[in-house]
């Protein structure tokens, strides 16, 4: 059973974050994915060139020297041979390179180019550095992490990067390949993370609209302003989530937590009471256990979860039964998602290191081993 992408061509110029992600994406629902590396084995950034890089696991490897005329005609004939490209450089690199969309799609006129950028190609920050929490930050969303009389907190890099960044460009580039299937031609697909992320935010924009969104910090029902919607600390240093927002929920967590009979939780949605009823929770919670409370409160309707770390998340029951997690290489990593009921995610396999596959990728655009050897002698390959 392939998967449902396969015999989808993707060439992935080797970067880092947000288009390695989407490459991930594509790779693991079954397209061929072949990321052409930097000659100098390098992709930028502080992160190293190993086997064990999950955003890279799926892959075929040619490397490059894209500074050689000879290494842009050879990366340019495999663009050509593609469904799709993916690019995560700053506006204008790819145009410098000769490897912009008019050049590649004057050969390949069917070719989705997908370009991912934090500021996006236009707009006056385009033409500067940035990162996740820059991006989210002026998308509107940095502002909205974190608890009242705290600071703003960064999600780490889930927003901008993964959920605004790469996740965005994934679909636009299966949106993109699905109108080419149905007759159009191909386009240009500008993911920039600050309007991903933006979009991100819809929900609350939305609350805010009809007034049951504050702008300020911590102290909404779902930014830990509530006290049915939150982290507590157990009695051993751990941490537990509850989200018992609708009325039956919250009533089983009340029944579960001993509280029935506490009035004072009968004000769930009187904002004024929620520090003090905080309070009283924090001090629950932390009389108990992590273990003690999930005897209780799990395979119950309260909304309760144990607060688990990558290492506890593989061997959660729950993420077993359904295969969350999977062995990559001697190494456990998040498995394709979603699932489908007709074809299969591709298993995936470690990342190649680069250049792994550079005889097989030029191979199968046609060319022969004499021509092959020819590049490597001239180091337009390594």
């Amino acid at each position: 059973m392939p998967g449902p992408l396969d015999g989808i061509r993707i060439v992935e110029f080797a970067g880092i974050g947000p288009g390695p992600f989407c490459g991930m994406m594509l790779a693991d629902h079954g397209a061929e994915v072949i990321r052409i590396d930097r000659a100098s084995g390098s992709r930028g950034g502080s992160q190293p060139v190993t086997s064990k890089d999950v955003l890279a696991r799926g892959r075929k490897s040619i490397a490059i020297d894209l500074k050689s005329a000879e290494g842009v005609a050879l990366a340019r004939k495999i663009a050509a041979s593609a469904d799709g490209i993916i690019e995560g450089f700053r506006p204008g690199v790819m145009e410098r390179l000769g490897l912009g969309p008019v050049e590649l799609l004057a050969d390949n006129p069917k070719l989705v180019y997908g370009r991912m950028t934090g500021w996006g190609q236009t707009g006056p920050y385009a033409p500067y550095a940035g990162h996740d929490i820059n991006y989210i930050a002026l998308a509107g969303a940095l502002a909205h992490f974190g608890r009242a009389g705290g600071k703003p907190t960064p999600p780490i890099n889930m927003v901008g990067d993964f959920g605004g960044g790469g996740m965005m460009l994934a679909f636009g580039m299966v949106s993109a390949l699905l109108n080419v299937a149905r007759g159009g031609e191909g386009q240009v697909i500008d993911a920039a993370m600050t309007d991903g992320t933006a979009i991100l935010m819809s929900m609350m924009h939305g609350m805010k609209a009809m007034g049951v969104w504050s702008e300020d910090l911590g102290v909404n029902m779902l930014d830990t302003g509530a006290h049915f919607y939150d982290t507590y600390e157990t009695a051993d240093g751990k941490f537990v989530s509850i989200g018992s927002i609708e009325p039956q929920f919250y009533a089983e967590l009340r029944a579960r937590a001993g509280l029935a009979e506490d009035k004072d939780f009968d004000a769930q949605h009187d904002r004024g009471q929620w520090g003090a009823l905080k309070d009283k929770l924090t001090a629950l919670f932390k009389s108990k256990t992590r273990a003690e409370w999930d005897a209780l409160m799990e395979h119950s309707d309260v909304c309760y979860a144990p607060v688990l770390t990558m290492s506890e998340a593989y061997e959660h029951p729950h993420n077993q039964a359904r295969g969350t997690f999977i062995d990559v290489g001697g190494e456990m990593q998040p498995a394709p998602a979603p699932r489908y009921s007709a074809t299969a995610t591709a298993t995936p396999q470690p990342a190649p290191m680069p250049g792994d596959q550079s005889d097989g990728i030029l191979r199968a655009i046609g060319m022969n081993d004499v021509a092959i050897a020819e590049l490597r002698k001239g180091e337009t390959i390594a």
